[in-house]
């Protein structure tokens, strides 16, 4: 039993109480701690099933990989939030092969998939929260795709910074343009022409390994 990590798993499954004694302890017994580097790999490349994972700190970066390669960012999970899509193996008609790395130092609590399966299987409300997971998860999906497929690049740009902006509470943002063309779905050298377009008017003022927003109405003004 991780007993350390017992507060943090029956706050973050939110089904906990309605589980009994018996069902709780397999949990703790199937569930172990991992920490992992900044860049390390998850899930994916060797198509082994992770499990459950739950973030007790740190940052994943969830993505697909197209036809030549380039990587495409579906979402990314921070402190505190849980990852059903590392547990696809047991996810019913999740056809399609999903990467995970971590983007920072992370600590995570994994949870047996096929106990958690088990447990999903004889609780309502386990199950429920799965669903629950998996829609949030795909909406995220949906979005990403939707603004891949529809949205201009500008656009898409300008959304991806603000966001940044609002998460972190700083106009600096400390990302490389290979990392933003992770995240956005597109090539580096599209990111690199497009931040030089947005410097020269003003909006932004690109640096070493970053680039700081001087300008956020005109970057909404692009949205």
């Amino acid at each position: 039993m991780i007993n350390k990590n017992e507060n943090f798993i029956i706050e973050i499954l939110t089904f906990w109480d309605k589980l009994n004694r018996e069902q709780q302890e397999l949990i703790l017994n199937n569930a172990i701690y991992k920490p992992y580097k900044k860049g390390e790999n998850i899930h994916g490349i060797n198509n082994e099933c992770a499990g459950i994972l739950l973030i007790k700190s740190g940052e994943l970066r969830i993505y697909i990989l197209s036809e030549d390669g380039r990587e495409i960012t579906l979402y990314r999970l921070d402190e505190g939030e849980t990852c059903v899509l590392s547990a696809s193996c047991i996810l019913k008609n999740i056809t399609f092969d999903v990467f995970i790395d971590a983007e920072k130092d992370c600590e995570v609590i994994l949870i047996n998939p096929a106990i958690f399966q088990k447990i999903c299987d004889e609780n309502i409300y386990a199950e429920n929260f799965s669903y629950k997971k998996t829609m949030e998860r795909f909406s995220d999906v949906m979005w990403a795709m939707q603004q891949i497929l529809f949205m201009s690049f500008d656009k898409r740009l300008a959304i991806f910074l603000l966001d940044e902006a609002s998460k972190s509470g700083n106009d600096s943002i400390p990302l490389t343009h290979e990392q933003i063309a992770k995240y956005v779905g597109s090539a580096r050298e599209v990111v690199s022409r497009m931040l030089k377009y947005f410097e020269t008017e003003g909006i932004v003022q690109l640096y070493r390994g970053g680039l700081k927003i001087v300008d956020k109405k005109k970057l909404k003004n692009l949205i």
